[in-house]
């Protein structure tokens, strides 16, 4: 994580990689239900084919702006989208962190 000038590194949150991995399961999903490339979804989206791939793999935690356009472009109402990701969000518990640096710790 790049450190921003003057400024301590921004501290994630506990619970990323589980809203990572909730998120990256709907994207994915209904990516290949609409038979949708990765770099078509980024054109409708805004956003970069490389931004979807990561928020795929499960490297960055989409912000709420990114949630809404990217479920615009795969056809979802965002609130069904986040509605998704809480539904899902216990399936990925595993994966929250116990780090004591964490954020919200």
């Amino acid at each position: 994580m790049a450190q921003r000038s003057g400024q301590p590194p921004k501290k994630s949150h506990r619970r990323d990689p589980v809203v990572r991995a909730a998120f990256a399961r709907i994207l994915v999903e209904q990516r290949r239900r609409l038979r949708l490339k990765q770099h078509e979804v980024a054109s409708t989206s805004g956003y970069s084919e490389k931004y979807i791939g990561q928020l795929e793999r499960r490297i960055n935690t989409p912000s709420l702006t990114a949630m809404i356009e990217i479920s615009g472009a795969l056809e979802l109402d965002p609130r069904d989208t986040l509605s998704r990701v809480l539904d899902l969000m216990p399936r990925f518990k595993r994966l929250e962190r116990r780090d004591p640096e964490a954020a919200d710790i």
